[in-house]
């Protein structure tokens, strides 16, 4: 028995929701991953009876597809979509059975508008929290569009394959047989990586906001409802909801949420702001603000957005070492996720750069899976909690390296070392290794503020106890700013405040 009995009872109840009947098309071996396969669609053919099985030759064994009744679909699973892939599988039945996807009706018209033929190959692990929301958007996209088509590929039952094509960081996409792109992204985002993007005449004439938020983060949410539920007019524009949240897997410190995934989080923040009569617009990259009778915002397609108040919340990107070697071998053995992408390098050595939480808690996770983990950190000694430290030092795969800098990561089409100096002895070093997790905190996203408005010497935003900066109307909120504590609950408070101060700042101006 593949799912549990909790499973079961959720899975029935998700399966009342079939329209109508799917076939779902097997190709299975003698191999135990294939028995599992089988298992797993018997169990389901026997919770609906709108599930059919019949048995087929597809180009990977094994693997599935899942139809319509007499029509191909082109949604397809090598491997067994369980772990964070249960929930795409789920969707995927509902969505082939007709179903209506909950997406914005202007991207369900941009998806059935492509022209052309396009395979997308997604290569997963099924540990990595962010795959699934690539595997999600490209099988909506094979539901809509008969010319696209879909195949979830899991890399540990497909290692020879994962391998011939060097495939070192997950999800990694290929596109017609060439490579598409790798890391998280939003259907939106891969939308415009198509070329389809949103009709610009969408953005013109827009009424002025009392209020428009920039970010769609922690912080941004907080802030788009706070002012939405003062009844004035609030527009959020942003590349996707979620933020830094989407490449978080546990989060435990939300107080009165004990446990919750970050993606989970940020599917959360977009629900409760669309909850609200907010004006939003994703997909958008701001280059640049001005301050003029109104504060008008540009966006990168050209479209100009005019508001009294604005709220930045751009927040913060993983911070990169710098040293050579580093951007050429990204997704090469450069990772940043460990949870995403650390099944890939079971059975090898690698190295974690930076002894804070993050590093530690990635070095902890890592010795589970590789067979040996060296810890690079700067200082002289570790800044990790000590619960961490004392964990860490329990395990016997792994060594640490203290007041150490990292000047090379080596390799040429992918990583075989990286040199470091011990900054005490002045001697550099070379260590072999097929993988280096970068873990050194973050940089904010402010780099398209230059010559705008006030920052300190870290590009964060200068706020001061309203969230207010150096030009008036316009506040700032969450990673950002100069606020010494990045952490999700601050970030929130971060947008409430800067909502209510935005609100204060409308009803004593003359704006």
């Amino acid at each position: 028995m593949i799912l549990d009995t909790e499973i079961k009872e959720r899975l029935f109840e998700y399966l009342k929701l079939l329209e109508d009947e799917v076939l779902i098309k097997v190709s299975t071996g003698s191999d135990p991953i294939s028995k599992e396969m089988a298992d797993l669609i018997n169990e389901l053919a026997a919770i609906s009876s709108k599930i059919k099985i019949e048995q087929a030759v597809l180009s990977r064994t094994p693997s599935f597809s899942i139809n319509r009744i007499g029509e191909d679909t082109g949604v397809a699973f090598a491997g067994v979509p369980l772990g964070h892939e249960f929930t795409s599988l789920v969707l995927a039945l509902l969505q082939v059975s007709g179903r209506p996807p909950k997406v914005d009706q202007n991207l369900i018209d941009q998806i059935k508008n492509i022209k052309g033929s396009y395979h997308f190959e997604t290569y997963i692990s099924l540990s990595c929290h962010n795959c699934p929301e690539v595997v999600q958007a490209l099988n909506l996209m094979s539901v809509l569009n008969p010319g696209i088509t879909h195949t979830m590929i899991d890399g540990a039952a497909f290692k020879e394959e994962v391998e011939s094509k060097n495939i070192m960081a997950v999800p990694t996409v290929y596109l017609n047989g060439e490579s598409f792109a790798s890391g998280r992204m939003t259907l939106d985002e891969i939308l415009s990586k198509m070329g389809s993007t949103p009709d610009t005449s969408e953005f013109e004439n827009k009424e002025p906001y009392d209020v428009l938020v920039v970010g769609g983060g922690p912080a941004g949410s907080s802030a788009a409802i706070y002012t939405a539920r003062k009844g004035i007019r609030t527009g959020l524009v942003a590349e996707r909801f979620g933020g830094q949240v989407r490449d978080t897997l546990g989060i435990e410190n939300l107080i009165s949420v004990k446990y919750i995934e970050g993606p989970k989080l940020a599917d959360n923040l977009e629900a409760h702001v669309r909850s609200y009569p907010v004006d939003i617009m994703t997909a958008q990259r701001v280059e640049s603000i001005a301050k003029k009778d109104l504060i008008e915002v540009t966006l990168s397609n050209g479209a100009v957005l005019k508001s009294k108040t604005v709220i930045l919340s751009t927040g913060a990107r993983w911070r990169n070492t710098g040293v050579p070697g580093e951007a050429e071998l990204k997704n090469k053995g450069v990772a940043y996720c460990p949870h995403c992408d650390g099944p890939l390098f079971q059975g090898k050595d690698i190295a974690v750069i930076g002894g804070g939480n993050s590093g530690i808690e990635a070095a902890i996770d890592l010795a589970g899976i590789v067979k040996h983990v060296t810890v690079l950190e700067f200082m002289p000694e570790l800044k990790a909690d000590a619960v961490l430290q004392k964990r860490l030092y329990s395990l016997p795969n792994v060594t640490v390296l203290k007041n150490v800098q990292l000047t090379e990561i080596t390799g040429s089409d992918k990583v075989d070392g990286l040199n470091y100096l011990n900054r005490e002895t002045g001697e550099e070093q070379h260590i072999n290794l097929q993988g280096v997790f970068v873990q050194i905190g973050l940089v904010p996203n402010t780099d398209w503020l230059d010559g705008t408005l006030e920052r300190n010497r870290f590009g964060e935003i200068i706020v001061d106890d309203h969230n207010a900066t150096s030009i008036p109307g316009v506040f700032a909120a969450g990673d950002c700013t100069n606020s010494p504590y990045k952490q999700i609950i601050i970030s929130m408070g971060s947008g409430a405040n800067a909502a209510l101060s935005a609100f204060d700042y409308l009803i004593r101006s003359e704006v």
